[in-house]
């Protein structure tokens, strides 16, 4: 008979190096489109679907399935989801049972005071540590901090919750667990959506119910995520973006232009991939996500462009800042400026870095003269054009957005003149054919993304319900053929969500 040792050394199994699989690795962490995930959800789903009928037993498993997806993704930093999660927890609950209103805004205070803390302590510190230096003259050592993958995302969901609680639009949970599991939820806990408490909460503990239009739809929307991200985005960066973006300089005006239109879609279908690829996956585990994007760039104006961009975040601070500070309440100019100040916010939420500062000012300025420009010429809010108007209109959009994603895009404001520099002064139209044969495999990846995009919704709803209405081996089948389709087309290691980083 063989000891254990003789058996696992028969087996010629490198085990150290399986085990080190299963360990945090800041050069790759866990994502939806690695083969890591793929198994691990696999696994998940077996044990998911043994528990349905003991909510409780479940909610715990999906729960420490979570933190181990979030330590896979931050290492050590999981605690930081726990920190937040308990101290939430317990403020709703004291001002819960807290008449007095001064003290229910001493509460509400705490929970901003943490989760802001955090988030400006991880993500802030060495920024305006920097700028503190600089204006009074000072020197200033940057400090080695670790930001922690999805901290934006998940202190803003749990600040919601505990804003909502204080505003009496819902009543505390009375269970840790249901809290834990609302928070850390896995599908949307690194990169999004921003699930709201009053949309998630509601649906814990009913019973497990996956019907054959969520599986469907879930399917589908995995499926055109993994495409996205996997096949689109990932090509057109590795292959084409990045070395634009990281000399500009080096190329014509022409292909710089390229690369700006590039990156537009690149960001989409990154952000977008990972949204839908969440909203699949909380699908088949019978969760309902509300839609996150929605053909951005078929937006007419930069207002519209802002009610189908990132939808969780810009409705999160239309409720939760916005209107806090006066919204359209106060007068037109105090309306203005109440918009400028929202989209300052949102562009340092993205990032400690003065791009994204003045890319939210830009947004933030172009929504307040769209604004201005609707009161003049007497159009109601909601108004659609249509026509050669609303063409016009959206051409001018979906430049203006690139224009600023150029800034968006580039850590410093030097390269994004470099980069305007040589689209207007080096354009050099005549090597677009040379850059066309070299970059076809790309620019046919764009041209397919950019078809895609501007497809009619109706398209898209009948491809949908295409999916739904296959049998379940034709489901499992269509979902093979993108995994081996992802396969064949990544030509590097994995690339990280770009959201990642926010």
């Amino acid at each position: 008979m063989w000891n254990i040792d003789e058996l696992l050394s028969a087996l010629n199994i490198d085990w150290e190096r399986l085990c080190g699989v299963f360990v945090y690795d800041s050069q790759a962490p866990m994502i939806f489109s690695s083969g890591l995930f793929l198994w691990l959800f696999a696994a998940f789903m077996l044990v998911y679907l043994l528990l349905r009928r003991p909510t409780t037993a479940r909610l715990l498993f999906v729960t420490l399935f979570s933190y181990y997806f979030y330590y896979k993704s931050s290492g050590t930093y999981f605690f930081l989801l726990g920190l937040v999660t308990i101290c939430d927890f317990f403020i709703a609950r004291l001002m819960a049972c807290t008449v007095a209103a001064g003290l229910r805004k001493a509460w509400v205070a705490l929970s901003l005071f943490i989760n802001l803390g955090l988030l400006c302590y991880f993500k802030y510190t060495n920024f305006l540590g920097e700028a503190f230096a600089s204006l009074t003259g000072g020197t200033f050592t940057a400090l080695d901090i670790f930001l922690p993958v999805g901290i934006s995302f998940f202190t803003f969901q749990s600040l919601s919750y505990t804003i909502d609680v204080y505003r009496k639009e819902i009543e505390p949970l009375t269970n840790l667990l249901d809290y834990a599991f609302y928070v850390s939820f896995f599908p949307q806990l690194v990169a999004g959506p921003i699930v709201r408490a009053r949309d998630f909460i509601p649906q814990i503990r009913r019973p497990l119910f996956v019907s054959k239009e969520m599986f469907g739809r879930g399917v589908f929307l995995i499926v055109g995520g993994l495409f996205k991200k996997a096949v689109i985005s990932d090509y057109i960066s590795v292959n084409f973006v990045e070395r634009i973006f990281d000399n500009p300089t080096l190329y014509s005006g022409v292909e710089n232009l390229m690369g700006v239109y590039g990156y537009a879609l690149q960001i989409y279908c990154d952000f977008s991939g990972y949204s839908d690829m969440a909203i699949g996956i909380a699908l088949l585990l019978g969760f309902r996500f509300n839609i996150n994007f929605d053909s951005p760039y078929k937006s007419a104006s930069i207002t519209e462009f802002w009610r189908r961009w990132h939808i969780s975040l810009s409705s999160w601070l239309r409720d939760y800042l916005y209107i806090s500070l006066g919204g359209n309440r106060k007068g037109r100019i105090r309306q203005y400026v109440n918009l400028i100040i929202t989209m300052f916010l949102g562009g340092l939420w993205h990032g400690a870095s003065w791009n994204f500062v003045l890319w939210g000012v830009m947004h933030g300025v172009a929504l307040a003269f769209h604004k201005c420009w609707m009161t003049l010429t007497g159009r109601k809010r909601g108004t659609q054009s249509h026509g050669i108007r609303r063409f016009f209109g959206i051409l001018i959009t979906f430049h203006f957005v690139c224009f600023c994603w150029i800034f968006f895009r580039n850590a410093e404001f030097s390269t994004s003149v470099d980069m305007l520099g040589q689209i207007f002064m080096q354009f050099h139209p005549q090597l677009f054919p040379q850059l066309l044969e070299g970059y076809w495999e790309v620019f046919a990846l764009m041209g397919l993304g950019y078809v895609l995009h501007f497809v009619p919704d109706s398209w898209e709803r009948a491809c949908e319900k295409g999916v739904i209405r296959l049998p379940l081996l034709g489901k499992a089948l269509l979902l093979i053929l993108m995994i081996y389709v992802v396969i064949q087309m990544k030509s590097t290691e994995v690339q990280p969500f770009i959201y990642f980083q926010f």
